[in-house]
């Protein structure tokens, strides 16, 4: 934030980029005592959520981001189960403190979700500045909030899970411990057989190391390592990237045709996600394709 009045929101997440957003109204700003905590409202993208100066979540494009991170892993287990709405299934969000992944999630109606948070602060202010993203998640009987520690969480856990979902800030404060060799092999271990990982993995134009790190990290745990796309304005610098792992490679193979039947199935209606774009999304330009072989 810079100027006497806060006209201005800087993001330098990234070397020698900045992006500025007009802060025409500041809503809330406090150290929550793990992380810088701002919100405010911009002209283009609506409530803005940002946690240590780097940009998490914005009103007007947050689904596209919820809608990836959710709906294809859950969409492929239900196809390899043969699950129909009867049948549930078991869901781990580490991080996601805004709610917006649970609240895709919870549109499946045979979910179960364990959201675990390191930041309840996270949680209570974006219930209360942008409600819109949660939607009620939080008061859902099929979900369960756990305050704690993402990393020791799954390394503890007895339960087990068909998909874990990481919605992690960037590797910078809390949120390092998300992107380590070890945090990853603690996922696998309490999936269920053939269970998935889902994880954000930045923007591969500005943050190509991480997603080489990530995939170097999949490939010696995992029987299929993939990444999958999709654009989000508020996420500068192109391409979104998100991580895909699992020993079942038929997850990410699934026709259109069987991902749609699935989505027709609960009368699933999105505004980004359809199942043409569950396909799509796993073919990378060669520029993303380099990343994975270095």
């Amino acid at each position: 934030m810079n100027g006497a009045k806060m006209a201005w929101f800087d993001e330098t997440l990234h070397d020698g980029i900045r992006q500025s957003l007009t802060v025409d109204r500041l809503l809330h700003r406090e150290h929550t005592g793990l992380q810088e905590l701002t919100i405010f409202e911009n002209r283009l993208f609506g409530r803005v959520l940002a946690l240590d100066g780097a940009i998490q979540t914005a009103e007007a494009d947050e689904y596209v981001y919820h809608e990836m991170l959710a709906h294809p892993a859950i969409l492929a287990r239900k196809a390899a189960l043969c699950s129909g709405p009867q049948d549930s299934l078991d869901i781990l969000i580490v991080g996601g403190g805004d709610g917006g992944c649970l609240r895709e999630v919870l549109r499946h109606p045979e979910v179960r979700a364990t959201q675990v948070e390191i930041d309840a602060r996270v949680v209570e202010l974006a219930k209360l500045h942008l409600p819109a993203l949660s939607a009620g998640a939080f008061d859902d009987p099929r979900a369960e909030l756990v305050v704690a520690d993402g990393a020791r969480f799954v390394a503890e856990t007895e339960r087990r899970f068909d998909v874990a979902i990481v919605d992690s800030t960037d590797p910078v404060g809390p949120g390092a411990a998300l992107f380590t060799g070890e945090f990853y092999r603690n996922c696998k271990r309490c999936l269920k057989d053939g269970g998935v990982l889902v994880t954000q993995n930045g923007v591969p134009a500005l943050q190509g190391g991480e997603l080489a790190a990530s995939h170097a990290a999949f490939r010696t745990l995992f029987a299929d390592p993939a990444f999958y796309v999709a654009p989000v304005p508020t996420y500068n610098g192109g391409f979104m990237a998100f991580g895909w792992a699992t020993d079942d490679p038929g997850l990410r193979r699934w026709s259109g045709a069987t991902i749609r039947d699935r989505i027709d199935a609960i009368g699933l209606e999105t505004r980004y996600f359809n199942a043409e774009i569950f396909s799509a999304a796993f073919v990378l330009p060669n520029d993303i394709r380099s990343l994975l072989r270095a």
